[in-house]
């Protein structure tokens, strides 16, 4: 395996779930062996630890819609693909997929494609399905992603998990701490209001109980006010980005979900992967659906549901026995998406 290199493409490499993706499979290839590359776009932060011998690329910053700076981008992006000639490139993003064609015009290219998203919530189809054509495959997170695709991209695509950390914290055993937990960017995709919402009307009946929110993003503020309405200011708290989040929270009663749509959720995964109880919407496209058996490792409830999503978190908080059961099923997790299988499933595509 010596002689491959892998590239990732990726606006960049801040907080996120495609951004701890690919940092776990970058640190699994360089453990065996395979020279690899993250190559970002639109930025250079670095939010994962990366093993040191795994190569951090910035083709350029954000744009901000300068066509000067996104012509410098491909220029800068050729001239690394024309100096690693025969490299695997791993494209996790959408306008990522269509630079690296473009950067890479008449000049052989093997690359291989991964949604991220639900391709529904695309704002730009024409733009992706022409240029997800070039790639050799598509690899989507559930079969309900591949159905979204046209028949001729439907025909590349196979469907490929994320993976789950080794070195997550074992399951807490013990009395767990009031404490219901999400994490996310702060985007309408999230849909934290439904979450504050009901957390406001199952605190009417729990009163100890508080809401922990870990990630960032530009809704933070209305949010804040929305809690306050609400008036469960005093009992939500926001922590932005945190590196040390799960060591935080493996003592919580719960985690929820409350995404409008969802690949297949890291957070939510790594949660269950913790033996959290787990409470998410059965949003499209069918992640969630695809590893919580209702009643049996977490709860699945309506999108957009605020009534469900706060019988869902009373049915936790009111009973231990059952709580406890979901927990200790849920860690069972861990053993689907280890991530030396899904990084294997990746090579196996070149």
């Amino acid at each position: 395996m010596s002689e491959m290199k892998i590239v990732f493409v990726v606006p960049d490499m801040a907080g996120g779930g495609t951004e701890r993706v690919i940092s776990l499979l970058a640190n699994q290839f360089a453990e065996w062996g395979i020279s690899v590359s993250i190559l970002s776009f639109a930025g250079s932060q670095q939010a994962y630890p990366l093993d040191p011998r795994v190569e951090t690329v910035s083709a350029g910053g954000a744009s901000g819609g300068s066509m000067a700076i996104r012509l410098k981008r491909l220029a800068n992006m050729r001239a690394y693909f024309k100096k690693n000639r025969g490299c695997h490139i791993f494209s996790f993003s959408t306008y990522g997929t269509g630079f690296v064609v473009l950067s890479t015009l008449f000049m052989k290219r093997d690359m291989i494609v991964s949604e991220r998203i639900d391709p529904g919530s695309c704002d730009h189809k024409l733009y992706r399905n022409f240029f997800y054509l070039f790639a050799k495959r598509l690899v989507c997170q559930t079969q309900d992603c591949v159905e979204c695709f046209p028949k001729a991209l439907r025909k590349k695509a196979v469907v490929i998990g994320n993976p789950v950390s080794p070195d997550l914290p074992s399951r807490f055993e013990g009395e767990r701490k009031k404490r219901v937990v999400t994490a996310g960017r702060l985007e309408p995709q999230k849909n934290h209001r439904l979450l504050l919402e009901a957390f406001a009307a199952f605190s009417k009946e729990h009163p100890a109980y508080l809401l922990d929110i870990y990630g960032k993003g530009y809704l933070e503020e209305e949010l804040r006010k929305y809690a306050g309405q609400l008036e469960i200011a005093g009992k939500v708290i926001f922590h932005g980005f945190c590196k040390d989040m799960r060591e935080e929270i493996r003592d919580s009663a719960m985690f929820v979900l409350s995404s409008d749509y969802e690949g297949l959720s890291n957070s939510l995964l790594e949660a269950m992967a913790m033996g959290l109880p787990v409470i998410s919407t059965d949003c499209p496209i069918g992640g969630s659906r695809a590893c919580i058996r209702n009643d049996r490792n977490g709860i699945l409830v309506p999108m957009g549901d605020a009534a469900s999503l706060t019988n869902a978190m009373k049915k936790i908080a009111e009973n231990f026995e059952y709580s406890e059961n979901i927990s200790i099923n849920a860690e069972m997790i861990k053993n689907k998406y280890k991530i030396s299988e899904i990084a294997k499933k990746y090579i196996e595509l070149l």
